[in-house]
């Protein structure tokens, strides 16, 4: 693995898009303590001391990499982009026009990924509103939160918080084209290990000062050495579907008769269905605590992180992310026609129209295991922990996001090293690409 991180130092093209990558995290990082106007600090830093933990408060500020209760230019975080994400592709499947669009090869992804954009401010301007009502309503011991509420903090928020969305999708899709990795993946991954350090050091005056027991912490240290191990083991995890290319003589040549595999992915969407899962979730309960409206509020409280419909809701949303991914991402019918142009067939079943069946039939079943194994990996370290006396959010999703994240990005510096022809970061038990 050193010899694998020395010949990433030895490509300058890969170099410059990790260079690229930190740079642009880093200026993410700088926004996220840039302090929106009109705000007591001390007294929002003292209300989610008193209120956000165990919460989707607390949630939502994990996502926004303590965003929200340090009222940044980044409070939304990209909650915006991704529901807008989300909506999209559900309405592609019931718009003609969408449906097209995606049909359109390059020019057609490009003007769905111009409808995100608009419809993400959009959302991002009804969440920073809620939020200026919000904001103004909090009160903690030491004081207001807003210092000047009115119509004039209600605009100036507003454009701050859904300037910083905008800039943050810029930063995400930026990284994406120049740099290396995922952009939104990575941007909720830096905001993610970026609260780890303080809640390390809290975990260890809480353990000093007898607050948590050491038998605890050791507890929650092997379950989290558990749960990592069981997500490398997840996304790696994959079917092998064997195929079989028939000989061709072409003059002189004879070409295929070699036996290969096609391999499916237990877990095709990787962390995407849990990035889903839970922005879906957050985004009503957010709407309702920052409206202050009856109904919605009553709502909230139902699924309020650690109840039972919660629990059930996440783990139903994952489920259906999974399968909703897979089936956007990978066309049996495609695969299947690509292996007929090969010359290829798999045993004991027809090319053509069979041989999709057959891919369709295998892949909704190992998707059902790999849904079913994401959704208990993100709720049952919480079920465990509920409880104990934790300082900070912690829970599968956390992991999850941050192992999954994690391996992509060294998949993808992997198959830059492989291009090349240097040996990647392992010699034996290649990382193997998302799309494969």
């Amino acid at each position: 693995m050193l010899k694998g991180f020395q010949n990433v130092l030895q490509l300058e093209d890969l170099k410059k898009r990790i260079g690229f990558t930190i740079l642009l995290l880093a200026v993410y990082r700088l926004g996220s303590h840039i302090p929106t106007p009109g705000i007591d600090g001390q007294a929002l830093s003292a209300f989610f001391k008193q209120s956000s933990k165990g919460s989707l408060l607390g949630m939502f500020d994990l996502f926004a990499g303590g965003g929200l209760k340090r009222a940044t230019i980044f409070a939304l975080g990209v909650m915006p982009y991704i529901n807008a994400s989300i909506i999209t592709e559900l309405l592609s499947t019931v718009i003609p026009h969408l449906e097209s669009l995606k049909k359109e090869g390059e020019e057609g992804r490009k003007k769905i990924i111009q409808y995100v954009r608009y419809f993400t401010i959009v959302l991002a301007m009804v969440q920073s509103f809620g939020i200026s009502f919000w904001l103004e309503s909090l009160k903690s011991e030491a004081g207001m939160v807003v210092t000047n509420p009115g119509l004039g903090f209600k605009i100036l928020t507003i454009i701050t918080l859904s300037s910083g969305t905008a800039f943050i999708m810029w930063l995400g899709e930026q990284i994406t084209e120049r740099g290396i990795g995922n952009g939104i993946s990575l941007i909720i991954f830096i905001g993610i290990i970026s609260e780890m350090p303080g809640a390390l050091i809290k975990s260890v005056q809480l353990i000093k000062g007898g607050q948590i027991n050491i038998i605890i912490a050791l507890v929650i240290l092997v379950l989290m050495v558990l749960v990592i191990g069981a997500v490398v083991v997840l996304e790696s995890a994959h079917r092998k579907v064997p195929i079989q290319y028939a000989k061709r003589i072409v003059g002189r040549k004879v070409y295929g008769g070699q036996s290969t595999h096609l391999p499916l992915r237990v877990d095709q969407s990787g962390v995407i269905a849990v990035i889903f899962a839970s922005s879906v979730i957050i985004f009503p309960a957010t709407i309702a605590e920052f409206t202050h409206i009856g109904i919605l509020v009553k709502i909230a409280g139902w699924i309020n992180y650690g109840t039972f419909l919660h629990t059930l809701l996440f783990v139903g949303l994952i489920i259906f992310f999974c399968y909703f991914y897979t089936a956007v991402t990978f066309n049996p019918s495609d695969i299947a026609e690509n292996i007929k142009k090969s010359g290829g067939y798999i045993p004991g079943i027809r090319p053509g129209k069979p041989t999709a069946e057959y891919i369709d039939f295998i892949l909704t079943r190992i998707t059902l295991a790999g849904a079913c194994g994401v959704a208990a990996l993100a709720v049952l370290p919480s079920f465990l922990t509920q409880g104990l006396n934790v300082p900070f959010y912690f829970g599968g999703t956390t992991i999850l996001i941050v192992v999954g994240v994690a391996l992509d990005l060294m998949r993808q510096i992997e198959s830059h090293l492989l291009m090349r022809n240097y040996d990647g970061f392992m010699k034996k038990g290649k990382l193997k690409a998302r799309g494969n």
